[in-house]
């Protein structure tokens, strides 16, 4: 399984970003799928969860503002992140499984 994340970029506090993470190969093997980020000199920290049937969690510091979501038809996974805050900065990753990791795609709120 291969995952390969996209949409982060530069913004604003308040404003909001959608990552999507499309994953490759055995799709079979992502049902439970994450997102994880890492801040500079920060521990990697879990930011939300879906399960193959839909169920979801998230981070106390995320929920409200952040829903993950998944199309099985485009094997994809979607992060949307809402009301941003400065504190959402860091490199946000892909997890499928919690065994296999993205590169990651960069998210800076200013």
């Amino acid at each position: 399984v291969q995952l390969v994340e996209s949409g982060g970029g530069s913004v604003q506090a308040g404003e909001s970003l959608a990552l999507s993470c499309a994953v490759f190969g055995d799709t079979q093997s992502a049902r439970c799928m994450a997102w994880f980020r890492q801040a500079p000199g920060k521990e990697r920290e879990g930011v939300a969860a879906i399960a193959g049937d839909g169920r979801t969690d998230y981070a106390d510091s995320v929920k409200g503002r952040f829903t993950i979501s998944r199309d099985d038809a485009k094997a994809t996974v979607y992060l949307q992140m809402n009301n941003l805050k400065t504190e959402d900065t860091a490199r946000y990753y892909c997890v499928a499984a919690l065994q296999i990791w993205g590169q990651g795609t960069q998210v800076t709120v200013s």
